[in-house]
């Protein structure tokens, strides 16, 4: 092979692939349907283990917090169960959505970015399980003792079960959306939209902004609790200043 035919060898496998708009449907079709799957067989994993489930882990911050629950619907822990189940679902099948969407994706990389696809998801994934855990051992303990013991002690506060794992479910979800920050900036960033020089210009802003989160997410009035909300969030906002750096730095090497 002569030597310019190599030299458009190299350069070809370091551009982006292309792929017509239909193509790109195709694709898109196919990648929910593998993450549809990985989520149906998620939610009949957590299904065998459901009682398991919520009984030792979802029931076990209102024991902490001392909360009454009831259920007022007729059948209404049936399709409590199953709601419980997809979305046990969607948390087991985290990682195979996460490949999904970064294969989904993965044309518009150059060649030499796809190959760390598979620490992109791994990284991902232990951000959306870190979120979850801090949702479950900071967050819920300090939400629910507050609305168990908020109020006159001459009404008893009995909470629908549906209410309750309505507030497990958004808290927990919600702070593994946040803790995603970093992959978050790492997608702007190679999108050009943003870059450390912006979010740190912004930075006063941001914490100011993660402060008002940070109070909206605690519904006490305990400023100790809200600082203690607000500094994971803090150290996110400056891990995604790194991550979005040391892409920059990647782009202009290259």
């Amino acid at each position: 092979m002569s030597t310019e035919e190599d030299k458009l060898l190299e350069e070809n496998v370091d551009q982006p692939s292309e792929m017509t708009f239909l193509g790109h449907l195709e694709e898109l079709r196919w990648r929910v349907v593998y993450s549809l799957i990985g989520i149906v067989i998620g939610a009949i994993v957590t299904w065998i283990f459901i009682d398991f489930l919520v009984e030792n882990v979802l029931l076990v911050p209102a024991k902490t917090a001392k909360i009454h629950l009831q259920n007022l619907r007729p059948f209404g822990q049936l399709f409590l169960f199953m709601q419980i189940a997809i979305i046990g679902g969607f948390i087991l099948s985290i990682p195979n959505i996460f490949y999904q969407v970064w294969k989904f994706i993965a044309p518009a990389l150059k060649q030499t970015e796809r190959k760390y696809i598979t620490l992109i998801v791994i990284f991902s994934t232990i951000c959306f399980l870190t979120g979850v855990a801090f949702a479950y051992f900071i967050m819920l303990p300090l939400t629910l003792t507050f609305a168990g013991e908020f109020g006159t002690p001459e009404i008893e506060n009995n909470f629908a079960i549906a209410e309750y794992f309505s507030i497990i479910i958004s808290v927990m979800l919600g702070a593994a959306l946040v803790f995603e920050l970093p992959m978050l900036s790492f997608l702007l960033s190679k999108l050009g939209i943003i870059t450390p020089k912006i979010m740190r210009k912004f930075r006063k802003h941001s914490i100011i902004t993660i402060l008002i989160l940070a109070a909206i997410l605690t519904p006490g009035t305990d400023p100790v609790a809200q600082v203690l909300l607000a500094i994971p969030l803090t150290l996110l906002y400056e891990i995604s200043i790194i991550v979005s750096k040391v892409f920059q730095k990647k782009v202009e090497i290259e």
